[in-house]
């Protein structure tokens, strides 16, 4: 499902619709090829058992939403994305929370500017509560900061996710939106942080090894943590259409092999604008809110959570 099929926004010349890639592009993304037999059927798989996380507000009867940005591989700019949706929900007076789920390495705080004066250690020990080491950002963000660095914090056990899972539900029962930004790949603490979350949203790009490992992460993420649907967002692309063209060729793969469901939420293009929010530690929502990447996250985040009707007196 794309949002040209709802809501969407261009953002940039219109282009003829993409077509479908022929096969020979499909296995050179390193995705494998339909199989010869039982070609055509389905097979529709129980959820492995894994344990995850639960921020989600239908299990723990929370007053806030919470999204997961994810992605099979790194450097796709998950995190930008992360920080300028923060940002976005904010400024529309909502209560943000944000919690930076790569915690053995952490960009979160560096995406937004800040310099955080503690980190989880203390909370996953717990020597502190969480609401110690809470920091506040642009725009009235609150974020929950990594451990930058961290060997252990990478490699946290199920208990001691627990622990953290146990805090933040408590915190987020004081926000509108909770967002968590996973660390990249199919490693344990990412699937467990994007698989808790009401909504997952992963992160890719034209970059081949994008696509082969989103893949990845989508078959783990619906084999494992019983997900049926994955938002989608391409970014660094270089128009609509060639983002509507990496959606098209990552969904039909997974139709192929999963009963998962992937809904494009749109395209992000390749900009200085993000260039330069990644150097000055400021959002591009903020510093430049009229470029083309401002303009897709704001109409991203409209999509992910539309505003409220106003009520007429």
């Amino acid at each position: 499902m794309r949002p040209d099929q709802q809501d969407h926004l261009s953002l940039v010349p219109p282009a003829p619709e993409p077509t479908r890639p022929p096969l020979r592009a499909v296995r050179e993304s390193g995705i494998p090829p339909r199989p010869h037999q039982a070609a055509g059927l389905r097979v529709v798989r129980k959820p492995e058992e894994s344990p995850v996380l639960r921020f989600r507000r239908r299990d723990l009867q929370l007053g806030c939403v919470s999204f997961a940005i994810t992605s099979g591989k790194g450097g796709v700019g998950k995190t930008q994305l992360s920080a300028n949706l923060g940002v976005c929900f904010a400024q529309r007076g909502l209560r943000v929370l944000m919690l930076d789920a790569d915690v053995g390495l952490a960009s979160l705080d560096l995406a937004l500017g800040i310099k955080p004066h503690d980190d989880l250690r203390a909370v996953i020990r717990g020597e502190a509560k969480v609401q110690d080491v809470l920091c506040e950002g642009p725009a009235g963000v609150h974020i929950v900061p990594a451990c930058p660095g961290r060997y252990d914090m990478a490699n946290m056990s199920t208990e001691e996710r627990g622990r953290l899972q146990s805090a933040v539900q408590d915190l987020a029962r004081g926000y509108d939106v909770l967002l968590v930004d996973t660390g990249a790949g199919i490693g344990s603490n990412a699937v467990a942080f994007a698989g808790g979350a009401d909504e997952a949203v992963l992160v890719v790009t034209p970059d081949p090894t994008s696509l082969r490992d989103a893949y990845a992460m989508a078959k783990v993420l619906h084999r494992r943590s019983g997900i049926d649907q994955i938002r989608v967002v391409a970014n660094q692309v270089h128009s609509d259409a060639e983002g509507a063209e990496i959606f098209d060729r990552l969904n039909e793969i997974v139709q192929r092999f999963m009963t998962l469901q992937l809904v494009f939420l749109g395209s992000i293009a390749m900009h200085a604008a993000v260039r330069s929010a990644v150097v000055d530690g400021t959002p591009y929502v903020l510093a430049q809110p009229e470029s083309l990447p401002a303009r897709a996250v704001q109409a991203i985040a409209r999509r992910l959570l539309p505003p409220m009707p106003k009520q007429v007196s």
